[in-house]
């Protein structure tokens, strides 16, 4: 077995910083729209990749990739929005098997008000404090990051 690949000092001061830095803004984002919205991230999430879907809707299996949930996961999350009358899951019409999520009016307009504070919380955390080069580089980096993790399978 061969040695594993150290990090540096600065390359595990920099990793240290991502993941406390991650860590703590979702879990800041999560409470922001749960104390104002009675929404959480994953719920939000998943309003927004509906909301920007054709027709407001997507089937189950493409909405669980798009939300980075598993389908069990995503099953269990919109049952919550189900019970709260911002989606409903029905069946596709080529496709016996398949489902289709809805996003409903109310769940569109629940987005809306939501989208508004959430993104001022975005810009508060993390848009405005970046300078603008080091914001297209963490762009740049987590386009490749995903990339290599979808490849990864």
């Amino acid at each position: 077995m061969s040695e594993p690949r150290w990090l540096d000092a600065s390359q595990q001061r920099d990793w240290r910083s991502f993941i406390e830095g991650s860590i703590r803004l979702n879990d800041l984002l999560d409470r922001d729209l749960k104390a104002k919205h009675g929404l959480s991230m994953s719920e939000y999430e998943i309003l927004v990749r509906l909301s920007e879907a054709p027709d407001r809707r997507l089937r189950m299996a493409e909405l669980a990739e798009h939300a980075s949930q598993s389908r069990s996961r995503l099953s269990h999350t919109c049952s919550r929005l189900e019970s709260k009358d911002l989606v409903f899951r029905g069946g596709c019409p080529n496709d016996k098997r398949g489902v289709y999520a809805h996003l409903t009016e109310k769940g569109y307009a629940a987005l809306e008000r939501a989208a508004r504070d959430h993104v001022e919380t975005v810009r508060d955390f993390f848009v405005d404090i970046i300078q603008p080069e080091d914001l297209e580089a963490v762009g740049r980096a987590f386009g490749a990051v995903n990339k290599r993790v979808t490849e990864a399978g």
